[in-house]
C-alpha cells in the first residue's frame, strides 16, 4: 500500500463477464492474488440474457444471471479479490501501470487483464428495453433456438445481420428482415445467400416503430420511410443486429485497436502491444462473441500474465 487511496497488485482484472471471472480463477490458482473490478455491469452481457443452453456443463440450461453468480462464487472460492467499481482512467506509460477506479482510488498493477466486453447497439425504443430477454435479443446464435417453429424479425444490414438471419432461417418458419435503406452493407456473397433463402423476406426502407407485447413479443410495427405505409407483423421474436460497441474507450491512445475499437491481440495469445497488458473476451473478439470463447480467452490471459510476471521475476 502506498497510501489510503493507492494499492499495488500483481494482476488487475478489469471486467466481470466470463472472460474476467475465468482469468480471476486461473490467476488465483497461480497464487497471483488477482484483484477484479466488476465494472458498470457486474456479470457482463449475460446478466441481460435469460436462458443459456449452449454453455457446456449445464445439462438443463441456466439463467444468464445465475451462471454469472456461479462464476463469481468460484472465483471467490479460489481467492480472487472481487470488488465493485469502474475503471475510469489509465496510464500505461511505465510499470507498475496506473488504473484509477471511480476517479478516486489508484491501483498500481504489474499486469492488467482487460475483460471489459462489448455492448450491443440498440435501436433506442422503450419497448425494446422492456422486452429485452422476453423475445427481444441481440444475439441470434445465443437465443434463436428458443424461437423454433415461430416467425421472427431481425433489424440490420451488415454481414452480422445477414449471418444471423441465415442462422435463424434454419430454425424458424419465417424471418422478416428490416433494412432502413434501399441497399445492404453486407458483402455480396452474404447478400446473395439472404436473397436465395426462401423463408427470409427483406423489407427495404423500413424503420421499426414499436415492438408489441406485454410480457413477451407478439408483433412488430414497421413504417416504410419512403411511402409512410405502416404495417403490423405478428412475430414471436425480435433480433437487433446493428452491431456491437467494444467497451474500450479508456484504452484509446494506449492500445492498438481496429477501426471499430476492438483491442488487437497477437494471434494465438491475449497479448496487446503494451507488455504486461492482456485483453480477453468480447473487447477483443468481434467474430465469435460467445460465453465459452470469452471464458477460454480469459484463461489464456491469466496464463499469459502468469508467464509474463514469472519471466520478470515479479512475485
Amino acid at each position: 500500500m502506498a497510501d489510503g487511496t493507492t494499492e499495488r497488485v500483481q494482476v488487475l482484472i478489469i471486467g466481470s463477464g466470463p472472460a474476467g471471472y475465468t482469468a480471476a480463477i486461473y490467476a488465483s490458482r497461480a497464487n497471483l492474488k488477482p484483484v477484479l473490478y466488476q465494472g458498470i455491469q457486474p456479470g457482463g452481457q449475460l446478466t441481460i440474457t435469460t436462458e443459456v443452453e449452449n454453455y457446456p456443463g449445464y445439462a438443463d440450461g441456466v439463467q444468464g444471471p445465475e451462471m454469472m453468480v456461479d462464476f463469481e462464487k468460484q472465483a471467490k472460492r479460489m481467492g480472487a479479490d472481487i470488488r465493485y467499481g469502474l475503471a475510469t482512467k489509465i496510464d500505461l506509460m511505465q510499470q507498475p501501470y496506473k488504473v484509477w477506479i471511480d476517479d478516486e482510488k489508484l491501483i498500481e498493477a504489474y499486469s492488467v487483464v482487460i475483460a471489459t466486453g462489448a455492448s450491443a447497439k440498440w435501436l433506442g425504443l422503450e419497448s425494446e428495453q422492456r422486452l429485452n430477454g422476453y423475445g427481444v435479443s441481440a444475439c441470434a446464435v445465443c437465443d434463436g433456438f428458443f424461437f423454433r417453429g415461430k416467425e421472427v424479425a431481425i433489424v440490420g444490414a451488415g454481414d452480422t445481420a445477414a449471418e444471423e438471419a441465415l442462422y435463424l432461417s434454419k430454425l424458424v418458419t419465417k424471418v422478416h428482415m428490416f433494412i432502413r435503406k434501399d441497399f445492404m452493407r453486407a458483402s455480396k456473397v452474404m447478400q446473395d445467400r439472404v436473397f436465395n433463402t426462401a423463408n427470409i423476406e427483406v423489407y427495404w426502407n423500413t424503420d421499426t416503430e414499436e415492438i408489441i407485447g406485454d410480457n413477451k413479443v407478439t408483433a412488430v410495427r414497421i413504417k416504410n420511410n419512403k411511402t409512410g405505409e405502416i404495417k403490423e407483423i405478428p412475430v414471436g421474436g425480435f433480433f437487433v443486429a446493428i452491431g456491437h460497441q467494444p467497451n474500450s474507450d479508456i484504452f484509446k491512445g494506449w492500445l492498438d485497436m481496429d477501426e471499430a475499437g476492438y483491442i488487437k491481440t497477437e494471434p494465438g495469445t491475449s497479448r496487446t502491444n503494451v507488455e504486461g497488458v492482456f485483453a480477453a473476451g468480447d473487447v477483443q473478439d468481434k467474430i465469435y462473441r460467445q460465453a465459452v470463447t470469452a471464458a477460454g480467452s480469459g484463461c489464456m490471459a491469466a496464463l499469459d500474465a502468469e508467464r509474463y510476471l514469472g519471466a520478470k521475476g515479479i512475485h
